[in-house]
């Protein structure tokens, strides 16, 4: 079920008009789907009933977002094409992670918008802007009298000053309010560009002036091996692999394993998979067609007894197999 907390106008914002969405959600696949124009996945990993809050604004070229959760969740997906996003904790958390990177405390993600890869503790709030190039562009250039930094075209982690991330904390909930209360009014388009520009430069001057990527092909490394063992072990959900197979096809030590998966996902290769394929059998209900059973679900995605996978389901769901299948 999704709940408007506030009626939104779906449509393109206007140069006089900013769109706006503010939504509460108790299903983790809709809170995905209301982010507009994003194609993004989320898996539940925390146990209880997903709740969800978001306020996301539409300006022109540029997008603001405020997203509350309860339950660590793995998001992953794309933005839109030719976009860059940077994102930070509304408030300093431990087991954050980005694109394989462990967020510190007063960091900044960011990196072109053609994958997305974050990993959110409990009770977790993230800001965030996503601009086009089209505008982030000339506006660099015009900033820095250089062109648009090459490291933009990564995901990276990058540290900023505890003042710095707390005047940029402050002025996006400024400017989330101040847009909303624009959103049934017409307005000067200079002075929505103003309040546009002004955020986004605060984004900007936080960044740090020198960005250093030398260990990022590591990053990347240990990311493409915990990116392979998932799929390996989606592809055989209905048999799963033991971790020693997993290991052996992928070319890595148990060991290794276990520390790529710690460092890029904050868990182990056993949780994580376990959490994935419980994900994908709450999907397979709630798309079930008439006539397929819960065992038919189950067995699929390796849960041969049925009272243990309930068990499970409902430990980390907060409700039976049978209850979401009753609500598809």
């Amino acid at each position: 079920m999704c709940t408007a907390a506030l009626s939104s106008r779906h449509h393109t914002p206007s140069p006089n008009s900013p769109w706006v969405q503010v939504l509460e959600t108790q299903d983790m696949d809709q809170h995905a789907l209301t982010q507009q124009g994003w194609a993004l996945q989320y898996e539940q990993l925390s146990s209880g009933q997903f709740k969800g809050h978001i306020h996301q604004v539409l300006l022109p070229e540029v997008t603001l977002l405020r997203e509350e959760t309860n339950i660590a969740l793995r998001q992953r997906g794309r933005l839109d094409d030719g976009v860059y996003g940077f994102a930070m904790a509304l408030q300093d958390t431990p087991d954050l992670f980005f694109n394989g990177q462990r967020v510190p405390p007063h960091a900044i993600m960011c990196g072109k918008g053609d994958e997305v890869d974050l990993t959110t503790p409990p009770h977790f709030t993230l800001i965030a802007v996503v601009v086009e190039r089209n505008l982030l562009n000339p506006l660099w250039e015009r900033m820095y009298h250089k062109p648009l930094a090459h490291w933009l075209e990564k995901q990276l982690v990058l540290p900023t000053t505890y003042i710095k991330a707390h005047n940029l904390r402050n002025l996006q909930l400024t400017v989330l309010g101040q847009a909303s209360a624009l959103t049934h009014r017409q307005h000067d388009p200079q002075a929505l560009r103003q309040l546009r520009d002004e955020i986004l430069m605060e984004w900007l001057e936080a960044l740090p002036a020198q960005v250093d990527t030398t260990e990022l092909p590591n990053l990347e490394r240990r990311k493409k091996l915990v990116d392979q063992a998932c799929e390996l072990m989606l592809s055989h959900a209905d048999e799963p692999l033991s971790i020693l197979e997993v290991c052996s096809r992928v070319g890595a030590s148990k060991r290794k394993l276990n520390y790529c998966f710690q460092d890029v996902l904050g868990t182990t290769p056993i949780k994580y998979l376990r959490s994935l394929r419980l994900n994908s059998a709450r999907r397979g209900l709630r798309q079930a067609a008439p006539g397929v059973t819960i065992q038919d679900i189950a067995s699929h995605w390796g849960f041969w007894h049925l009272s243990q996978f309930a068990q499970d389901y409902r430990r980390l769901f907060g409700e039976l197999p049978s209850e979401t299948l009753r609500k598809r």
